[in-house]
């Protein structure tokens, strides 16, 4: 492909088999490698389709202010193309994420707004405050993620055909993870629209009402998460456009256990959504083991996101967290 601007290389990212993992189960397990995407995670298809949507809306225009609320990746996201496309930003974010993404974005020269993190149902929550933020200054544009469409609309436009044509029209199942829902959606949609009989699965990690909402139609949720940017406790918009068939729920240390596996065996540096989806794709697998399954997944951005944390014993400690061997000789 031609050089082109920051916008036109968002996307048509790299498939990666994961040859220790599809030896092991007996399927194909197959990841896509969205962190190299230009602002490092899938947050930028997200960012792309909500910027574009807004400029051919109207609701963006030269000089405007892009305002929202975020775990990191997509604020990085629209920061990117902000950057590139001559539009200021406000990023408001809670302040127990990753250090790496608030040196991110304040290099990407954004207005950094750190909040408490709170209940959705408190008017203090970053989801709010970016509404509010938006509303009270002039020529601003709240790119709202979780309810706006157009995030939905750029993965079944983008991630899903590359992930089908990838694997040569050849898919069992999709497995993701959800945090406004636009990746699950998106895909799953297009996915099912090429083959119906595509098994959909919503990983989930703990402290998140996804896994209770798809086994019994209501939000519930035990325990709690060092994942980022992951499980939510409502239904979206963009949720609700997700086609799923099941719904798993992995713990931290399973996390783990998977995020240094794929480092020491696959030579990849994945985030903690990332390797969640991947260790709900390797189980998924070895209840399959065996039949050759053809298995798709998505590292949503890199470990060098959250390093001070995932690389760090003492963090790790603090959390009663233990790295234990994906598998045991």
């Amino acid at each position: 492909m031609q050089a082109g601007s920051v916008s036109d290389v968002v996307g048509h990212t790299p498939l990666v088999k994961l040859q220790s993992l599809s030896q092991i189960t007996g399927c194909e397990i197959f990841a896509k490698a969205e962190y190299l995407n230009p602002g490092g995670s899938v947050k930028d298809r997200t960012a792309l389709g909500i910027i574009l949507n807004a400029e051919k809306s109207g609701l963006l225009k030269p000089g405007y202010t892009i305002v929202e609320g975020t775990a990191g990746n997509t604020g990085i996201g629209l920061a990117t193309l902000a950057a590139q496309r001559g539009y200021h930003c406000v990023i408001v974010m809670p302040d127990n994420q990753a250090k790496e993404k608030y040196d991110a974005l304040q290099a990407l020269g954004v207005e950094l707004v750190k909040v408490p993190p709170c209940p959705f149902a408190n008017p203090n929550h970053f989801y709010h405050t970016a509404r509010t933020l938006a509303e009270a200054r002039p020529n601003s544009f709240w790119a709202n993620q979780f309810e706006n469409t157009a995030n939905f609309e750029i993965h079944f436009q983008t991630t899903g055909p590359e992930i089908w044509t990838q694997m040569d029209r050849r898919v069992d199942a999709f497995v993701s993870s959800v945090g406004t829902g636009g990746t699950l959606a998106g895909v799953s949609s297009y996915l099912k629209e090429q083959d119906a009989k595509i098994f959909t699965l919503l990983a989930d990690p703990m402290g998140s009402g996804l896994y209770s909402f798809v086994k019994t139609g209501k939000f519930e949720s035990q325990g709690s998460s060092i994942t980022e940017g992951i499980g939510i406790m409502r239904l979206t918009e963009n949720f609700k456009k997700a086609r799923v068939d099941e719904a798993v729920q992995v713990t931290d240390e399973q996390m783990l256990s998977m995020l240094y596996y794929l480092a020491q065996h696959e030579g990849l540096l994945v985030g903690t959504s990332a390797a969640l989806n991947i260790f709900a794709a390797y189980q998924y697998a070895l209840q399959n083991q065996g039949q050759g399954l053809r298995i798709a997944t998505v590292m949503g951005d890199s470990a060098l996101r959250y390093q001070s944390k995932v690389f760090n014993p003492q963090f790790l400690s603090e959390k009663n967290l233990q790295v234990r061997p994906l598998i045991h000789s």
